[in-house]
Order: structure tokens, then sequence, then C-alpha cells
């Protein structure tokens, strides 16, 4: 049986981590015949986790061998989401390397730190941050593969990955919070504008996921009051998520678009 992706070529950015959500994305839209590009932000070694350094890991170049596994071409690169000119430089090389895109996975995103303060607290320098990273990154290259898609006139689908924090906004999470609801709306404004052109546009609202991000609550007792709060009592895995964005950006979900779409185990109701 044909792969429901063969011949299509997918932009996963945000891919590196070994624990993520970006990486089983990538490996998952690998497996269903696309070809990848894959992003990362070049973080030296010494920066990764114990595990990673345990394991070996080589970041965008181990998930690359992951895709490449399944039999499709993989571009892997390292960019900067929150520039302009890093974006547009990303699409050239992805045209040059493979001649299309058809689909693009907004991923990279602000890593958990100085920004989960209270509002009085917060200094704008870090709010600027996650809100340049996570927003500003979103729009920059939606915006470059939008044109694309309009060029190549085939359709073609956007996911950008948001959180229930956009949904919830927690206390001390102001930027993030504002900073994934920002991202909602921005999908829903653009599957508005290109539905026309048969180009759809999804946010994947993301719970708690056991990833790198989690690190700092541990897997202790606080660890276990946040799984309390999840009806279904257990946190996600990041491959839940990737099946989420495969069923979108493929054919299955040629009529979904402009939704925010919780993966998150109950613990968010409604919109």
């Amino acid at each position: 049986m044909e792969k429901e992706l063969a011949g299509k070529v997918a932009i996963v950015t945000g891919a590196g981590r070994m624990r993520s959500i970006g990486r089983p994305i990538a490996v998952k839209l690998a497996e269903a015949g696309a070809h990848i590009v894959l992003t990362g932000t070049g973080r030296p070694p010494e920066r990764y986790p114990d595990d990673e350094k345990a394991a070996g890991w080589r970041d965008i170049a181990s998930v690359a061998d992951e895709c490449t596994a399944h039999g499709v071409k993989v571009l892997s690169l390292v960019s900067d989401v929150s520039s302009e000119k890093a974006n547009q430089d990303l699409v050239k090389r992805a045209l040059a390397e493979f001649g299309r895109i058809d689909v693009l996975v907004n991923n990279a995103g602000a890593a958990r730190g100085d920004d989960r303060v209270p509002a009085t607290e917060l200094p704008y320098e870090v709010w600027k941050k996650v809100l340049v990273t996570n927003l500003d990154g979103t729009f920059l290259l939606s915006k470059e593969v939008a044109k694309q898609l309009l060029a190549q006139g085939e359709g073609g689908s956007i996911v950008n990955i948001s959180s229930i924090a956009s949904k919830t906004a927690g206390a001390n999470t102001a930027a993030y919070a504002a900073s994934k609801a920002g991202i909602n709306a921005l999908s829903r404004s653009m599957a508005l504008e290109l539905a026309k052109h048969q180009i759809r546009v999804n946010a994947v609202c993301p719970g708690i996921i056991d990833t790198f991000r989690m690190d700092d609550i541990g897997r202790g007792e606080r660890w276990e009051q946040t799984l309390r709060m999840i009806p279904l009592q257990r946190a996600g895995d990041g491959s839940e998520c990737a099946e989420m964005v495969l069923f979108l950006v493929s054919n299955r979900g040629n009529w979904i678009t402009g939704q925010a779409i919780n993966v998150d185990g109950g613990h968010v109701w409604g919109n």
C-alpha cells in the first residue's frame, strides 16, 4: 500500500531533542513517506541533558538517521526561527533540495525558564524572548511557506504546535500562555485567508507531555500531583501528538482547518 505522504515534503522545526514532540513528528511523517526538512538550534553538546549524553545523541543528525531509515530523503539545518532572513533561507534551501514544500509543522519554541514568574516580576526582555521565539517564529515561517504553497497552487497544510496553556493561561505563565494563544489566533486567521486555496492551517494543543521540558518538575510528588489533574491519569507521549499531526496533514484531515485541537488526556474541556 502506498504511504499516505509519499512524494510530499515536510518541514519540521525544533526537532533535535531526544525526548520531545518534534522528533516523533518528524519520524512519523517520514514513516508516512514524506521527505523531511529538520531544523534545530545547533545547541552545543555540553548543554545536552544527561540521558542524551549517555545515548551519544547528535541532535538533528540523530533524528535525520531515524527518518532516513524509512527510505526518505532528509535535509537537516541549524536555523533560528526568530530570524526573518533565516526563515527565508530555510525555505530557499528546502526548495533547492526538494523542489517543493507541502507541509509545515511549526514546533520550535522557547524552553521553560526565567519566564515562569508572576507577570509583575517578568522582565520585558524575557517576555520578548518568549513571544519572539514562539509567536513571531511561527508567523515568519508560516508566511514564507504559505507564499510557496500559493505559488505551487496545489494546497497544503500548516500545523502549529501550541499548548493547552493557550486556554488555561495559568498563573506565572503570562508570556508562554500569551504566545500560545497568539498562535491559536494566527492559525485561525491564516486558515480563513488560505482556505479558498485548499491550504489548511491548524493548531495542536498538547497537554502534559513527558519531555525534557518537564525535567524541572522532577518525577516525584510534584509530578504525581500534576498527573492527578489529568482525567486519563498519565502524561502524554510525543508520539501521541505526532499521530494527530499526521492525521491533520494527510488526506484524512482534508476537511479540518482553523482549529486548535487539544491532545491532553482530557485535561482541558472545550475550545
